[in-house]
């Protein structure tokens, strides 16, 4: 019994350090989101994709509102803001990037007092054909 309860400890311990923050188990871009979970999670991407999803995975932040915040050169191109209606939340914003837009693209996840939680940036190149 007190094996498994050690067990149960090294599990969940080594689970909760992966977490890019304490209130957000999983923040990816993806190519698309299906029956709430990121599909072809990218680390960069190329123009060609035509739109990029950003999916958060919240914790403990029930009746917290959370805003994803899409930066390209230091210009917001969009504020996503979700109310977060329970224990886990999973939440996704998306943007249409244009063949232009290549370069660094950074999404901010923010609390209700502009606190940014977590940052993440993803790469879009010039697709090669």
């Amino acid at each position: 019994m007190i094996r498994v309860f050690f067990l149960f400890i090294a599990l969940t311990s080594t689970s909760w350090a992966d977490w890019p923050h304490e209130n957000i188990s999983q923040a990816v871009f993806a190519q698309s989101v299906v029956d709430r979970q990121p599909v072809e999670i990218m680390t960069e991407a190329d123009d060609s994709l035509g739109k990029i999803y950003f999916y958060t995975n919240i914790r403990n932040l029930t009746g917290d509102r959370i805003t994803h915040r899409w930066t390209y050169k230091d210009k917001v191109k969009a504020t996503i803001s979700f109310k977060i209606k329970g224990d886990r939340w999973r939440v996704w914003s998306s943007k249409n990037i244009w063949h232009t837009w290549t370069g660094l693209w950074t999404v901010e996840v923010v609390d209700q007092n502009d606190k940014v939680l977590l940052v993440k940036t993803i790469n879009v190149e010039k697709n090669a054909l």
